[in-house]
């Protein structure tokens, strides 16, 4: 009995703490193991809300949140779920950099984490059962943490961000929590910082690549595909030089999906269509220019063109819409560093009289004249005055997202883009932009923060028991966010608010789902998508043990 009530205190699927009433704390054998009050869910969640406002910085506050979500997981996402938007940057971005930074120095639970190490291939099966602990699971997040957000390489300390993904998904979608496993490849690291650091938990050496690596990951996704049949597998945050890779090889055969190449690719899709619901113009017309080619940028553009395609137009009319600049200016197709994800997108030079001068975002701009800019450059400041007024005379509606974060490196800020077009230009922001007040409007300011999709989009997918996740799917879930615009509201924001994110994650699942299902993607007969949806989400409520 004594080791029975250990294991329940110490199971964060069971524990509630002081929520344990008489009845099961008699028979768990928890009596005199915690203080006699009973308390209610609501009551913890009063009183965990206000240790969490005492404490004194955004790294103290999270460590708090995770200390409960390493206890007790009905409360951590009760809490969650009544402040998601004040939440959201302390769990997730921006302050999870801090914890990844710290990971091994700040070590205290490897919160039902996978660490599968490529130096013990043989032990993949082992470490996934090991950490699924008979769960079924329907959601991993899988990383490499080599390209983590805006700060690169760390190694197994990338972890954080698997967890930290997941964590979004059950507060904003209600995805079961006991039903989802972070796990994190180890493959080595390149920051010599780590390798150097005595305290640092992961591999100690440099980072594996070529057909090793892409043999241990494969190993994984085929072991995770026959352990977990239903499994819906979130790539986050590998690096440029197999991101895409990854995705293409099996987004056809399993249920695949990649955050910072489609997430991403959709949120902005969704913010265009909300923008020209404001503009009245059409999709088809619009001249759009990525300042910023990476991953992050490589994959909107393609997502933007592939619209242009489900719209109609055909290949060779869609990509004259479409124009890249990077360091080296606006990308040409006889440049021998393009990637194969830039190279479909690369201009010929032909098409200009003085190519040898467009080497700058100024000189791109006022020789294309776009009609969308979308920066992910992270390059501060480099939306300028006169980038965009040149680009504002040649268009009416200008829609401008600079969406590098954090707020340090964006492009440009939500007033300047407003005061520089007097009011005109239709703008998202990657970080989140108060209103801003001119000439007696406020401007609402949409945030193109991947949580308002990635979350409904896996809710949808997995309650539709889809086969694959395609491209009519994603264009569906970015079509659902863009018509919440109010077109007719002054100042409206082309995206909705991530305050409601709990709210919009459910209309983007039913729209997904019934795309699977309209497809004929559904393993299973679905009658009812909303139903569908509606039966899988989870609710953050304590249930009895001893029933």
């Amino acid at each position: 009995m004594e080791e029975k009530a250990q294991q329940v205190l110490n199971n964060p699927f069971l524990n509630k703490g002081t929520a344990f009433t008489q009845e099961e704390r008699q028979q768990l054998g928890l009596v005199g193991l915690l203080p006699p009050h009973v308390q209610t869910l609501d009551e913890q969640v009063k009183q965990n809300y206000a240790q969490y406002l005492s404490k004194p910085s955004m790294l103290a506050k999270r460590q708090f949140l995770m200390t409960i979500f390493n206890e007790n997981r009905i409360l951590f996402y009760k809490l969650f779920s009544q402040h998601i938007a004040e939440f959201m940057p302390v769990v997730y971005d921006p302050t999870i950099a801090d914890t990844i930074e710290n990971y091994s120095a700040l070590f205290v639970d490897p919160q039902n984490a996978a660490f599968l190490s490529i130096d013990d291939p043989t032990s993949v099966a082992e470490t996934l059962k090991n950490a699924a602990g008979g769960r079924k699971i329907k959601l991993i997040v899988v990383t490499d943490a080599e390209g983590i957000l805006g700060i690169g390489d760390w190694g197994t300390q990338g972890v954080d961000i698997s967890v930290g993904k997941l964590m979004v998904y059950t507060a904003a979608a209600g995805i079961d929590p006991s039903s989802v496993l972070p796990v994190v490849l180890d493959v080595g690291t390149n920051r010599q910082s780590l390798l150097d650091d005595p305290l640092y938990l992961g591999n100690q050496h440099k980072r594996v690549q070529g057909d090793k690596y892409y043999a241990f990951v494969d190993q994984f996704v085929q072991t995770a595909e026959e352990l977990f049949p239903d499994l819906y597998l979130h790539f986050e945050d590998f690096g440029r030089s197999n991101a895409a890779n990854l995705l293409n090889k099996y987004k056809e055969k399993f249920v695949t999906f990649n955050d910072d190449i489609q997430g991403t690719g959709i949120i902005v899709l969704a913010g265009l269509l909300g923008a020209l619901n404001i503009s009245g113009e059409d999709f088809t017309d619009q001249v759009y220019m990525s300042f910023g080619a990476g991953t992050a940028g490589a994959g909107i553009t393609q997502r933007i063109y592939e619209e242009m395609l489900q719209q109609g137009l055909s290949e060779e009319e869609a990509r004259k819409h479409f124009y890249m600049v990077d360091k080296q200016g606006l990308l040409f197709d006889d440049d021998p560093t393009l990637t194969p994800e830039q190279k479909p997108f690369a201009r010929k030079r032909a098409e200009f009289a003085h190519t040898d001068k467009l080497t700058t975002l100024a000189a791109a701009v006022k020789a294309v004249h776009p009609t969308i800019l979308v920066g992910t450059s992270t390059q501060p400041g480099t939306f300028t005055e006169e980038v965009v007024k040149e680009m504002a005379a040649h268009t009416e509606r200008p829609i401008i997202f600079p969406l590098s974060n954090p707020t340090k490196l964006a492009e440009a800020t939500a007033e300047d883009l407003l005061k520089w077009t007097a009011g005109k230009a239709l703008v998202a922001t990657g970080i989140p932009a108060e209103p801003v007040e001119l000439d007696g409007v406020t401007y609402e300011i949409g945030q193109a923060n991947n949580a308002l999709v990635y979350p409904g989009l896996g809710l949808g997918t997995i309650a539709a028991a889809a086969r694959v996740l395609n491209d009519e799917m994603i264009s569906k879930a970015a079509h659902s966010l863009g018509g919440i615009v109010d077109a007719t509201q002054p100042g409206a924001a082309v995206l909705p608010p991530v305050t409601k994110l709990d709210v919009f994650s459910e209309t983007v699942a039913e729209a997904v789902a019934q795309s699977a299902v309209d497809q004929n993607l559904n393993k299973k007969e679905i009658k009812d998508v909303k139903a569908a949806v509606t039966a899988l989400k989870w609710i953050p409520e304590y249930n009895s043990l001893t029933d």
